[in-house]
């Protein structure tokens, strides 16, 4: 059985909270933390889903691009890098038919546009896989994390 009380709030710590409700009479839940913004989960079709909202391990990849995006994106900011556009693919590897099933690799495509200097978008990236992202810090126990990058002008 879980441990049915809440995280202590310690000074030291952010601590988060998401709150969960149920939409529906299957898997179709919303999902809201601190920033009001409500986030629709929902289980595949096969097992009874709607498809009306992303996979919770959609999420975690979803996750983990943005919380890299940002910093990549703050980083090539603060070097006067000027950023026309910004996207990312990323794809996980999970073993078939395993339960739990992690990621055991994950590899991240960056695509940006711009006037960019090849050495600063690869230290930026880096300076995220390696020193600030916490997603990444989340995945890398159970999962390899590799990346790529694109720049057009």
């Amino acid at each position: 059985m879980l441990d049915s009380q809440p995280v202590a709030t310690v000074p030291e710590f952010n601590t988060m909270r998401v709150e969960l409700v149920r939409v529906d009479d299957a898997f179709h839940f919303e999902a809201v933390g601190l920033s009001g913004v409500a986030q629709h989960i929902d289980a595949a079709t096969d097992i009874g889903g709607h498809n009306a909202g992303a996979r919770p391990m959609e999420m975690l990849l979803m996750g983990l691009a943005g919380c890299s995006a940002i910093d990549v994106i703050l980083i090539l900011q603060k070097q006067k890098q000027v950023i026309e556009d910004f996207r990312m693919s990323v794809d996980g590897l999970r073993e078939k038919g395993a339960t739990p099933a992690p990621f055991q690799k994950i590899h991240i495509t960056y695509k940006l546009k711009g006037a960019l200097d090849e050495g600063r978008v690869k230290r930026a990236i880096d300076l995220s896989m390696d020193k600030y992202c916490s997603a990444t810090a989340q995945f890398r126990p159970t999962a390899e994390i590799t990346y790529s990058f694109e720049i057009t002008p």
